[in-house]
């Protein structure tokens, strides 16, 4: 394992702890105004990797390309929040200085003397001025730092500035919106049906006595009591069911496509131009 010398060694690597669990990735690093050399980097931590948690490279190895740092996953999980990760000012500074102290001797063989020795952070390219503060040695709010990035200016890498800015990537994903289900029970209703029925009703007839029918006419004694019955019908509606099939039923899905709107919170980079005049002048960018 070797110590890596320039900053550019370390954006984008993975920083691990000790035991070799993974902390995330580096994303910006901060160097030593007086040696020139990388003394802090941010690490994106949290859900996303949407926190930057700010951690000190004194005593960090490689492990290939492992950026090892001497402090647990946790204590660097929960380092003090900044604000601005785009800039330090000196409160913020001796946060973290004050919140990593207590950790030294205790891990990764810190001490609290090597720690003490770190120099300040650089606001810009060689021969600038910088302000210090006497008793912590790193630079005070308002004087700008050197933050070396992806494409980042400075000493490392050219006379040219990138400005950067963050864009959505929207995409989908599929995931259960709900449940349908077929399910068959008995319903019992009413219904009139119109049925013709048939009946007999007696009528009487009556016919003349003629030589045909004498004989059957004298037929029994002359005067006589008698009685004649004739047996009547009717129809009645009979009910009766019967189960028939009338159709076929099953689920089947469709896609629909509907528009939503989406909404998120992008970060982007704003350049200053600072040439002693009482106006700051932006990118044009800035000034749409």
């Amino acid at each position: 394992m070797t110590n890596a010398q320039s900053a550019e060694s370390y954006i984008g690597k993975n920083a691990v702890d000790a035991q070799g669990d993974k902390i995330g990735k580096v994303g910006q690093v901060y160097l030593n105004d007086e040696t020139g050399q990388p003394d802090w980097v941010t690490v994106n931590t949290g859900f996303f990797g949407m926190r930057e948690s700010f951690a000190p490279l004194q005593g960090a190895t490689f492990d290939g390309d492992e950026l090892v740092l001497p402090f647990d996953k946790d204590v660097v999980k929960n380092a003090p929040d900044i604000a601005d990760a785009s800039h330090l000012d000196g409160d913020e500074q001796e946060r973290l200085y004050s919140y990593y102290q207590q950790y030294l001797g205790t891990q990764g063989g810190y001490t609290q003397g090597a720690y003490a020795e770190q120099g300040t952070y650089t606001g810009g390219t060689s021969g600038t001025d910088y302000d210090r503060t006497s008793e912590t040695g790193y630079a005070t709010e308002g004087v700008g730092r050197q933050t070396v990035g992806h494409d980042t200016s400075g000493p490392t890498t050219d006379d040219a500035m990138t400005r950067s800015e963050e864009h959505l990537n929207v995409g989908t994903e599929r995931v259960q919106a709900g449940r349908a289900r077929l399910r068959k029970y008995v319903v019992t209703e009413q219904e009139s049906v119109t049925v013709p029925v048939t009946r007999e009703e007696v009528r009487i007839e009556r016919e003349p006595i003629t030589d045909a029918n004498r004989g059957a006419a004298l037929d029994g004694p002359s005067i006589s009591e008698e009685e004649h019955e004739v047996i009547l019908h009717a129809e009645r509606p009979v009910v009766q069911t019967e189960a028939v099939p009338v159709e076929r039923v099953r689920l089947d899905t469709e896609t629909v496509t509907e528009q939503q709107n989406v909404t998120g919170e992008v970060r982007k980079e704003q350049i200053e131009v600072h040439d002693g005049t009482d106006v700051d002048e932006t990118s044009s960018s800035e000034r749409r």
